[in-house]
């Protein structure tokens, strides 16, 4: 399995979850945890997988898969 988002982002502290109490998402400090995995047949419908992190209201944000079949 293939972590799509890796396939076009390899910048680092890109994260999808924050500790709330400790204020972790005003600093950028997280972790990814959510994820979209493809098998590698599937890999060249992908055209970009992409964390939308200015998404607030929880402590995870929400992430996104651009595929074309």
């Amino acid at each position: 399995w293939i972590d799509t988002f890796r396939e076009f982002h390899s910048e680092p502290d890109q994260y999808t979850w924050w500790h709330l109490r400790s204020r972790a998402r005003e600093r950028n400090v997280g972790w990814r945890i959510d994820y979209f995995y493809v098998n590698e047949g599937f890999l060249g419908h992908v055209k970009d997988s992409f964390i939308l992190a200015n998404v607030e209201g929880s402590d995870h944000c929400p992430i996104g898969l651009d595929i074309s079949i």
